[in-house]
């Protein structure tokens, strides 16, 4: 008879790197100058975020990007920027975030959910048929926790019924589908900086864009007032003259003191996605083939950043599951799981939701049902990710093992 693994482990799952010493002295010196405020630069310089921007443009690809004080605010700007209004129908999937719905709601804009499949991406024929059922001419797209749907099948139904998409990309920067960047297909990509994302400022977000008028409403948005041409990474001032007459402030700009931290993690961006991946591969080897246990299979086409893992528990009853979630926390690992009643911290689902009209989704709600999900800091060592899929393995087992003597 096989022994039990006992090990505990004692790492924490909310403890990032530091900031690379680079962006420290970066912040020290603006600090020194005191010039905090982005439009606040000396005659000629180009400040700390108009210099991230450029830089995050030629990163991403696009012609243009913005750097705001939120993902959230990201996506709200993004939407105002195409033109959504109070009353328009919104669609996004049904497994995502609670600020991609409450980015639609503050709008005073009307959420459809649309379901997910098994791999955790939006259900391509629910999204053909929401599309033809609401008229809906707007898709918030949500990669959520880094799972990219077929875009190129995506691209073709929205384009076929003029709906305009915006990507949430606030867990798919570095990521990629056939060589194209995350937030690259939609008209804008939203991507986050808040702390347990690909980089870290606390908090901060950016739109890109290759659409001048789009970019321009947006900058706006921001708070540029008429300050718009100290923006290096912004269309030209044609686009901002058509558009500044009706464009409101709704200012959630960042300031250069989150920029000179987030520039030296920008460099570094690629090299921390190798290590990413490499602790999702070990934990994904270590749940493979477990009992009871159903790992998300990812698409080829995609580079996928392994910052978090989810799989599966089909098959088991709430209060298993629960049991399942205190067994591992108990020996110190930290599991999140999508298919509880009440929200709890970050995690919610769909009919929590309550600002938006009460959806029904049988799909997603089995999905859900059986969905853990974990993050994967890097202060985790490979050896550490050996030790935590062995501990969710041997509890997957016990499960698996209780559940059948409860069936016979």
């Amino acid at each position: 008879m096989e022994t039990r693994f006992t090990s505990s482990f004692t790492g924490s799952f909310t403890q990032q790197d530091p900031i690379p010493e680079e962006g420290i002295a970066a912040a020290m010196a603006v600090l020194h100058h005191g010039r905090l405020h982005r439009y606040n630069v000396a005659d000629g310089e180009l400040g700390e975020t108009a210099l991230l921007e450029q830089e995050f443009a030629q990163l991403t690809g696009a012609k243009y990007a913005l750097a705001v004080a939120s993902g959230g605010y990201a996506m709200g700007c993004a939407m105002r920027a195409v033109g959504v209004k109070p009353g328009d129908k919104v669609l996004s999937n049904g497994f995502t975030l609670a600020p991609v719905p409450g980015a639609i709601a503050s709008l005073g804009a009307e959420p459809v959910f649309v379901e997910v499949t098994d791999s955790l991406t939006i259900d391509l024929a629910d999204l053909k048929a929401k599309i033809d059922s609401t008229g809906a001419k707007y898709l918030l797209l949500s990669h959520m926790r880094g799972h990219l749907v077929d875009m190129h099948a995506l691209m073709a139904i929205t384009d076929a019924a003029g709906v305009q998409v915006i990507e949430d990309c606030a867990h798919t920067m570095g990521a990629s589908w056939r060589g194209t960047a995350s937030g690259r297909h939609g008209v804008v990509g939203c991507y986050s900086c808040q702390t347990y994302k690909h980089v870290n400022s606390g908090e901060g977000g950016f739109l890109i864009s290759d659409d001048d008028d789009v970019m321009a409403r947006a900058v706006i948005l921001s708070g540029s007032y008429m300050l718009y041409e100290r923006h290096a990474a912004a269309p030209p001032k044609e686009a901002f003259e058509r558009v500044k007459y009706d464009t409101p402030n709704i200012s959630g700009r960042m300031d250069n003191l989150r920029a000179a931290i987030l520039r030296p993690q920008l460099k570094a961006l690629d090299a921390q996605v190798e290590k990413w991946n490499a602790r999702y591969a070990r934990v994904e080897e270590g749940l493979r083939n477990c009992p009871g246990l159903k790992v998300i299979e990812r698409a080829p086409e995609g580079r996928f950043v392994g910052s978090s893992i989810q799989f599966l528990l089909p098959g088991n009853t709430p209060a298993q599951i629960e049991r399942f979630v205190q067994g591992c926390a108990a020996r110190g690992v930290e599991l999140k799981w999508f298919g509880a009643a009440e929200p709890k911290a970050f995690t919610s689902r769909y009919d929590s939701w309550r600002y938006a009209p009460a959806q029904r989704l049988p799909q997603t709600d089995r999905v859900l049902a059986g969905l853990i999900d974990m993050r994967l800091p890097l202060t985790f060592s490979l050896d550490d990710c050996a030790t935590i899929a062995r501990i969710i393995a041997d509890e997957a087992v016990s499960l698996s093992g209780e559940r059948g003597a409860e069936q016979g």
